[in-house]
């Protein structure tokens, strides 16, 4: 091959893996779309009060959370009372629960010793499920949304955690050895060397973390808060109104999905590095 024959092909290379992700990715929606129709037909023709029409579904969401004017990007007044007060619960107590998760991880797979006395004790706390101890958290912090963050942080650090830690205890030899040798700072090992090791492993952690701080979003408002989807859920049972309760379980999935997909792009540009070795880069895009 010759030197102009190579950045032909280097382009001709580009353009099919572009090809291929464009036709991954229509592939992907149109199964869903399918799915969708064959849900409309199924429900159209049992004719069932408690399963209702997608469609029906959709013009309940259109309804209550976007009928509201074109400056606010047709958001109506119910998007401030039901989806904010959630989304602001989820992230902040999946952040805190991060933050905690990343830091106590990594300290605690770096000391042989640390991991040997408290492995016992963080494995018995995760086992314990988190909805089990809300009247505990409702007796000792209260109502209100403290209780509702302290519920999330405690319920999903643990994946954070547990994979921060087994991140941190598996770099190389190699790389201690190499950084032993130059002498390299204690800051500059645990960002240079052993983040970046642990960080396969952290971000598998932050996305099941990610997904029970839905949950745990949803059944802390059924019991302790006077906004949010979770007690608008409840407020829907309680009128038997399934066409309500059903655009907000949608809703949650949607917003599920949303939240996934942004942590998904994080990852893929954080550990461009690591999918690109392993090679799943091009399979994931």
């Amino acid at each position: 091959m010759t030197i102009l024959q190579r950045p032909t092909a280097r382009l001709r290379q580009t353009r099919l893996l572009s090809r291929s992700r464009w036709a991954s990715f229509l592939a992907r929606w149109a199964v869903l779309a399918g799915m969708i129709a064959l849900w409309e037909y199924v429900t159209k023709r049992a004719d069932d009060p408690f399963f209702p029409r997608p469609s029906v579904i959709a013009e309940v969401i259109q309804e209550r959370w976007l009928s509201g004017p074109a400056s606010h990007l047709f958001l109506s007044s119910n998007v401030s009372k039901d989806v904010v007060p959630s989304l602001t619960r989820v992230l902040g107590g999946w952040g805190i629960a991060a933050v905690l998760g990343i830091t106590v991880g990594v300290a605690i797979g770096r000391s042989d010793r640390l991991h040997d006395y408290l492995a016992p004790v963080l494995h018995f706390l995760r086992a314990v499920p988190p909805p089990a101890l809300l009247p505990v958290f409702i007796v000792l912090i209260g109502l209100g949304s403290s209780m509702q963050l302290s519920l999330i942080v405690f319920g999903v650090v643990w994946p954070v955690l547990l994979n921060a830690a087994d991140g941190a205890r598996s770099v190389p030899l190699t790389q201690v050895e190499t950084a032993r040798v130059f002498r390299v700072s204690r800051i500059r090992w645990l960002l240079g060397v052993v983040l970046p090791s642990a960080s396969p492993k952290i971000f598998a952690g932050l996305r099941i973390s990610l997904s029970l701080s839905l949950i745990l979003m949803v059944i802390s408002e059924q019991v302790g808060s006077s906004f949010g989807l979770g007690r608008t859920l409840v407020d829907a049972q309680r009128d038997f109104s399934l066409r309500g309760m059903w655009a907000v379980i949608v809703i949650l999935g949607v917003l599920g999905y949303l939240l996934n997909a942004a942590l998904v792009a994080v990852e893929r540009r954080v550990l461009r590095w690591h999918l690109g070795a392993s090679g799943q880069l091009s399979d994931t895009g």
